[in-house]
């Protein structure tokens, strides 16, 4: 219940607060933007088993690779692509403190 709590709280409470701190004038468009680099999730279809609650998504699935994060740490320094990375990384930091929840407690 906790790991949920945690989990979902960085994926959704994050995002709105980078959104209204550093994009205050467009925080609604930046918020959504960053919501929508979710749809990486659509890599956990490949999955067999579609859903295992014991597996780490980080390094598993072909859009949360290490190779994959270089291109997502990447897309902060573009003006154009920054909201873009900035959802991308925090949805891996949402999927990090998952894997390490599952091997510390």
């Amino acid at each position: 219940m906790l790991q949920s709590i945690i989990h979902y709280g960085i994926h959704f409470g994050m995002p709105l607060a980078v959104a209204f701190l550093f994009f205050k004038s467009a925080w609604k468009r930046a918020f959504l933007i960053m919501i929508a680099t979710m749809i990486i999730d659509l890599d956990h279809l490949l999955a067999v088993p579609l859903f295992d609650s014991g597996r780490c998504s980080i390094n598993f699935h072909p859009l949360h690779t290490y190779y994959a994060m270089v291109i997502y740490v990447g897309l902060l320094f573009f003006r154009k692509t920054r909201l873009i990375g900035l959802g991308l990384v925090i949805h891996m930091i949402a999927d990090a403190t998952d894997c390490w929840m599952m091997m510390n407690f």
